[in-house]
């Protein structure tokens, strides 16, 4: 039995601290660096959380100053944290990011992370099976033999208590071999009863095939597929695909974190009842405002911000 106090949506990953150089500098020249932290399901549940649904994260952050502050800032956006630990047998990840001529690089310090550290014998059945959805991406499954394992262990525990499954690829070549990538993704999509793969990455995990081709193989799928394209989204469902457009944004100015976003948005629509399309729209829209302000997880909106564009109502300052 679902409980009202239980999260509607559990997910659980990597947090890592994050470092930004101040007023745009590059990392080398920089004297001061910004402080914050990041994680493609933290930033998931944030974004829930902000949105007005019940979200939990768990994982494994180092006992050590930056894990405490990711810990707390996590729970300070009101997403459920009780099922994370502090880990003293490794420390907290550590990125950091610039922007140079345009270009974000990224560098990341996290072979050695407590995220790595995290097995199935962590897993809380019955906190998984009280919610509605379970979230996982592919980082998770890329950062460890014991990690795979573990998201593997938490889709056995949804598919048990009937759990919907959403999974967001969240490709990431420099944590492992784009074949052993290719293997695990489809793999995991099978499960999954929300697919939410960009076309980029459907283009890096199957090069040299058309549109028309790897939407095919996404309608061999059991579940639905939501397809992140430029200007465009596609939802996939019972072999139609429908397009959905997304809002017009006037400047990007921080891309990262649009995904999150995106999948926040879209997962709020689910929990919300409405259609597939509806919910693909208002994660368009959270992704657009998200990529108008710099952050992993900071300019993701509030319930009253996304409602007022999305019903046309006006503001009023005072």
């Amino acid at each position: 039995m679902k409980h009202e106090s239980q999260p509607e949506v559990v997910t659980f990953g990597e947090s890592m601290a994050l470092m930004t150089p101040l007023y745009g500098a590059g990392l080398e020249e920089a004297g001061t660096l910004v402080k914050s932290f990041g994680g493609a399901e933290s930033n998931v549940a944030i974004g829930l959380a902000r949105l007005g649904h019940r979200a939990g994260w768990f994982g494994l952050l180092g006992d050590d100053p930056m894990g405490k502050y990711v810990l707390k800032k996590i729970r300070g956006e009101g997403v459920d944290v009780s099922r994370a630990r502090l880990s003293g047998q490794a420390q907290t990840g550590l990125m950091l990011r610039e922007e140079r001529y345009g270009k974000t690089s990224v560098y990341y310090y996290r072979s050695a992370s407590a995220a790595r550290l995290i097995r199935p014998d962590d897993l809380d059945a019955d906190y998984i099976a009280g919610a509605r959805i379970l979230h996982i991406t592919g980082i998770t499954p890329a950062l460890s033999e014991s990690c795979r394992e573990t998201v593997f262990a938490a889709l056995e525990i949804a598919r048990r208590e009937k759990v919907k499954v959403c999974f967001d690829p969240n490709l990431r070549l420099k944590l492992w071999p784009i074949e052993q990538a290719r293997e695990v993704i489809w793999r995991l999509a099978q499960t999954a009863d929300y697919f939410l793969p960009g076309l980029d990455e459907l283009s890096h995990l199957f090069p040299g095939e058309d549109v028309e081709t790897l939407f095919n193989r996404l309608r061999e799928l059991p579940g639905v597929s939501v397809v992140k394209g430029s200007g465009t989204t596609y939802v996939l469902e019972n072999g139609n695909a429908r397009e959905v457009e997304w809002f017009p944004v006037q400047r990007v100015v921080d891309p990262i974190g649009a995904g999150d976003g995106f999948c926040a948005g879209f997962l709020s629509g689910i929990l919300r009842g409405w259609s597939l399309a509806e919910a693909a729209r208002l994660g368009n829209l959270v992704g657009s405002i998200v990529v108008q302000h710099v952050g992993d997880w900071e300019a993701l909106p509030d319930k009253e911000t996304v409602e007022s564009i999305l019903f046309g109502r006006k503001h009023v300052e005072r």
